[in-house]
């Protein structure tokens, strides 16, 4: 008899959010509970000392890392949207990631993934000619690069037509619409503040693959990496918690395979 393969998930943090000697979160301690881990490139947040510190803790854990790469908006925290063109957004992807790639080999590590943040991530889910450009990009750089995306939008899409390893991502502590679609953060309901419910709904998008959306509606995606944001004053407890909770049904916790890039 075969038994059943188990099930693996990806837990992925965004962080190296700091600038300077401005601090946000505690990357430390969210690196020994995630498995991939997105380093902000200086476009939204970093700076070149930061991104070289957490690639070495990210590195030192064996975590997988990822280029978080941003719209040019360091006071907005790259959340406002700008008019940029797909030939930009593919300029500005490739310069981020080939920034964070200089401190990955450095750190004799490899660079595993590319993630869009914020207002350029929600842009590219829904816009496939900048979805195009940007996994163009990431293509150029190193097409075993994975390319993580909203699950179910333009960039996933694009990131398989242009060839390019893909994770659908889905969001534990973030509201959804009925179409599988990000709620504005400016909209009620966005932001999950209650730690129970967003675990649960994690826990429904790992073992069933669907949500409940803010509508009532449910919704399906695949999971391929659950997203932990790390600025919150309790994100640690959360990301800890959301682990053993996903370990206690069974599932394995470890990043996409990739074959990854050279050092």
């Amino acid at each position: 008899m075969t038994l059943p393969t188990a099930k693996t998930i990806d837990i992925n943090s965004d962080l190296g959010e700091s600038f300077g000697a401005w601090s946000m979160g505690d990357d430390a301690a969210l690196l020994d509970i995630v498995s991939s881990a997105n380093i902000a490139c200086g476009f939204h947040a970093g700076d070149p000392d930061i991104m070289r510190r957490t690639v070495a803790l990210a590195a030192e854990r064996q975590v997988a890392i990822g280029a978080h790469v941003s719209l040019p908006d360091l006071q907005g925290f790259g959340r406002r949207e700008m008019a940029v063109t797909p030939a930009e957004a593919y300029a500005l992807t490739l310069y981020q990631i080939g920034a964070l790639h200089g401190f990955v080999r450095a750190a004799g590590a490899r660079l595993r993934h590319v993630k869009p943040h914020g207002a350029l991530y929600n842009m590219a889910a829904r816009d496939a000619r900048l979805a195009e450009a940007i996994a163009a990009a990431v293509r150029d750089f190193d097409p075993s690069l994975r390319l993580f995306g909203l699950a179910g939008s333009a960039l996933i899409d694009a990131g398989l037509a242009a060839g390019l390893p893909v994770a659908s991502e889905a969001f534990a502590d973030r509201g959804y619409r009925a179409d599988g679609s990000l709620l504005p953060r400016s909209e009620p309901g966005a932001v999950i503040s209650e730690s129970d419910q967003a675990i649960a709904q994690a826990m429904a998008m790992a073992r069933e693959g669907k949500l409940r959306a803010v509508d009532g509606a449910i919704v399906e995606l695949q999971a391929d990496t659950l997203c932990v944001h790390g600025d919150g004053a309790h994100a640690v407890t959360f990301a800890r918690n959301l682990r053993a909770a996903l370990e206690a049904v069974g599932i394995i916790i470890a990043a996409p395979h990739a074959a990854g890039s050279a050092a």
